[in-house]
């Protein structure tokens, strides 16, 4: 009697092959460093020096571990995902070999660390300004206090290295163009937003969604009116507030939004010394970035 082999049907195994590629397809997952935000993705280098371009959604779950052993998690939003933030990325290969997120995982420790760098990287022209007019101001009282005045250069070298060191760190996450500014202005411990800015966020709001993979960057500012914790949350809500009206008037998807930041007192842009200064300072600046990488510049 002759042996005939036992085999499966094509089909079940055809079934069997397809099952197993979608189980993994579903379980890939990636550690590594956002180093950038195009529109609704982000680019992680993953820890064995790879790039991998990861797709975000409305239904990504973003999650921030806390405590010390970071057992407790807090969800947050996509607009946490700034540049320079270590994650772990768990979610599913598509057709363009892309991960197309289900969850996002950071330490809230990374997070604050990673806002802490969004928060010096693209020094205002403004700034730059001030910067300017103080090395002219020194220059003047050269015959009056030689001494003083090479202190003040001093310090305004070590500024103008800081903000090297800043655009530096800024080039190393990506390197953006700015295609769109607003400035809005807030009352002394005010942070609602005046409907007169209204039809200026709206044009900023419509003309970014003529730009390809843009990210709308938006950052509060306060006087050095009142303590630094008061000014830190002054700067937040007011940088909250004109979020808000972003997403909800100018439907503008938060995707394409970098967190919020509070800079409090830094990056003033005029002396506190004046009601005039003071009124310049409490502002919240928005900006339309696009990686010159998408813009071919």
């Amino acid at each position: 009697m002759s042996r005939v082999g036992w085999k499966l049907p094509t089909s079940v195994l055809l079934l069997a092959l397809l099952v197993s590629g979608v189980a993994l397809a579903q379980n890939t997952q990636i550690q590594g460093l956002i180093t950038g935000r195009s529109g609704a993705t982000m680019t992680v280098k993953t820890q064995n020096g790879e790039s991998m371009v990861v797709v975000l959604s409305p239904g990504t779950q973003v999650d921030e571990a806390e405590g010390r052993l970071h057992f407790r998690k807090k969800q947050m939003g996509l607009t946490a995902l700034v540049p320079g933030l270590p994650v772990q990325v768990q979610g599913m290969i598509n057709e363009n070999n892309q991960l197309v997120a289900n969850t996002v995982k950071f330490k809230a420790s990374d997070l604050a660390t990673a806002q802490d760098i969004q928060a010096g990287l693209q020094p205002t022209q403004q700034q730059l300004a001030v910067d300017q007019q103080q090395i002219a101001a020194n220059q003047r009282a050269a015959a009056a206090n030689q001494e003083q005045i090479q202190e003040e250069q001093a310090k305004i070298a070590a500024n103008k290295a800081a903000i090297a060191a800043a655009n530096k760190r800024f080039g190393e996450l990506g390197d953006y163009n700015i295609l769109g500014e607003v400035t809005v202005y807030f009352g002394n411990g005010k942070t609602a937003l005046d409907p007169q800015y209204d039809p200026q966020l709206l044009a900023l709001a419509n003309k970014a969604k003529t730009i390809t993979a843009y990210i709308i960057q938006v950052q509060g500012y306060a006087s050095k009116v009142g303590s630094a914790a008061l000014n830190q949350k002054l700067s937040m809500e007011r940088a909250d507030n004109v979020l808000a009206f972003l997403e909800q008037q100018g439907q503008v998807p938060l995707t394409n939004v970098l967190a919020p930041g509070a800079m409090g007192t830094s990056q003033q842009v005029a002396s506190d010394a004046t009601t005039e200064g003071q009124a310049e300072n409490r502002r919240v600046v928005v900006r339309i970035l696009q990686n010159k990488g998408i813009a071919g510049t």
